[in-house]
């Protein structure tokens, strides 16, 4: 009788404990920041670190006008982290008021700015 109650515990614990099911974004207002003032014509450097600013400055024009084409930020749906080896990326499922859906990457944390975003990967 003992033995039902133990599995059970066992299972649930096996649950909580999967990384599938214990991953959640903790980038989103990050990505919706850059893709956001990136669409403005402004790359946030409060959230960017010094390599992807400067790649940002670089392509700014063209960027800004692709993402202001796309419309609004309509929604952020995690999808999943990843644990690299020079830190972790979480890719977001975004989709815009003009109704595409692009993913995009975020991460590679260092002293509180992003050193990483690109969209297009999955």
């Amino acid at each position: 009788m003992g033995f039902r109650p133990t599995m059970a515990a066992m299972a649930i614990a096996g649950l909580m404990a999967s990384p599938a099911l214990a991953q959640s974004g903790e980038y989103e207002a990050a990505l919706r920041k850059m893709i956001s003032q990136t669409a403005a014509g402004t790359c946030p450097a409060d959230v960017m670190g010094a390599e992807l600013l400067a790649g940002c400055l670089q392509q700014l024009p063209q960027m800004s006008a692709g993402l202001a084409s796309l419309g609004a930020i309509e929604s952020a749906l995690f999808v999943r982290a990843e644990d690299r080896p020079e830190g972790r990326v979480e890719i977001y499922a975004v989709k815009f008021a003009s109704g595409i859906t692009l993913n995009w990457g975020i991460g590679v944390m260092r002293d509180g700015k992003f050193n990483v975003a690109f969209a297009g990967g999955d």
